[in-house]
């Protein structure tokens, strides 16, 4: 069970503007308890300063650090038998970095017991292994996960394309230990110096919380929408368009091109751009997509379930078309993006405004477009449902 404690700025993305590429592509028209908030402020903003500072480090001396001083290999602290096979493609563009509170250890033997209690955890729960390819414990030693060269599941989207490290052992509501950031940094270094991770990588999301051994929660939490933006909060225009045919067959993932937007004032901004655009360019009844989305992690409303799109010419009425705002060509939506995204598609199936046997796919899937951008669409290949 997951849960966000913060979402870093990328490390490396580079920024896009204007609406040149949507005239030009024409992509837009077819276009175990919870922390207190103190707790939950006060270790984010830690761990944000202090893996800020292993970076700057690694980037003075990337190739000077002598690496991982202390390595635990899977036979040393009594891993179970490996369950997961699926090769990683090295070296890796991503790294992602989770935290696991409630796993206090401060010694070899004490972390190595609480490991395979979380490796058992993550089994139980159906995955395949522990769900990191290496751990740093809070007694500054590296643990072996599944390793360099096998996927993880420690984040949807990214599994096949990153690393994923975790810290654990600290106490709740405390940042790793001194020797676990060392420890990190030099983990880090290593991957690179190595060839394991590319020097150029990118940390789309870097802390992710995981309350990894608190009681399951009730099935019905898992139906909760995520935070949806309505039309009257970002001023929408007033529209009238044909209705769905429901419930939608397809999910068709969109990027608009042109800007993208971090914070949620932006985001509505650009919402109301891209209304206007349909509407006064386009000759459009409203803004092309069902529903949009922004890097601040938020999804916004745009013609909703049952009102068609004008995003895929012929799927119309039988899709959902759910657009991610901005270009995403040579880097992906972040974490925070991709989760909310996954999360309104699971929300359209619980609510019946989508088919359980849904088809996922491109944009340029169905029409011939570059949309969804390459980097985005290597992510969505590895989304349930995905046809090519």
């Amino acid at each position: 069970m997951l849960w966000w404690l913060l979402v870093f700025s990328t490390l490396g993305l580079r920024a896009w503007g204007g609406y040149l590429e949507l005239v030009l592509e024409k992509t837009v028209p077819h276009g175990d308890s919870s922390w207190d908030k103190a707790q939950d402020k006060h270790l984010s903003e830690g761990l944000q300063d202090l893996l800020g500072n292993i970076s700057q480090l690694i980037e003075k001396d990337k190739w000077g650090l002598s690496g991982v001083s202390t390595t635990v290999s899977r036979q040393q602290w009594g891993a179970d038998a490996v369950g997961c096979s699926a090769q990683l493609a090295l070296p890796v563009g991503f790294l992602v970095t989770h935290h696991v509170p409630g796993l206090d250890c401060h010694n070899q033997t004490s972390c190595s017991q609480r490991l395979r209690e979380l490796q058992g955890h993550h089994v139980r729960n159906g995955w395949c292994d522990v769900a990191y390819n290496f751990l740093v414990g809070d007694d500054g030693r590296v643990y072996e996960g599944v390793g360099w060269n096998v996927q993880g599941v420690h984040t949807q989207g990214y599994n096949n394309i990153s690393l994923g490290l975790a810290f654990f052992g600290a106490s709740k509501g405390h940042s790793p230990s001194p020797a676990a950031l060392s420890a990190m940094e030099g983990l880090i270094s290593s991957a690179v110096r190595k060839g394991h991770l590319s020097p150029v990588y990118v940390q789309p999301l870097l802390v992710k919380g995981e309350s990894c051994l608190s009681p399951q929660q009730n099935a019905s939490l898992k139906e909760a929408c995520p935070l949806i933006v309505q039309r009257s909060a970002w001023d929408a225009r007033e529209a009238h368009c044909p209705k769905m045919n429901q419930p939608a067959q397809y999910v068709i993932i969109i990027h608009t091109v042109g800007r993208t937007c971090n914070k949620s004032d932006e985001c509505r901004v650009l919402v109301q751009d891209i209304q206007s655009f349909f509407m006064d360019r386009l000759d459009s009844c409203d803004i092309g997509y069902n529903f949009l989305v922004g890097q601040d992690g938020i999804v916004y409303e745009g013609v909703g379930w049952s009102v068609q799109g004008s995003h895929t010419p012929g799927y119309n009425d039988i899709a959902l078309g759910l657009a991610f705002m901005g270009t995403f060509s040579g880097s992906p939506p972040n974490a925070a993006a991709l989760e909310a995204a996954q999360n309104l598609i699971q929300c359209s199936v619980v609510r019946g405004h989508l088919v359980p046997n849904y088809l996922l796919v491109g944009h340029s899937d169905v029409t011939n477009v570059l949309s969804p951008g390459r980097a985005l669409y290597s992510v969505i290949k590895t989304w349930p449902h995905f046809r090519h």
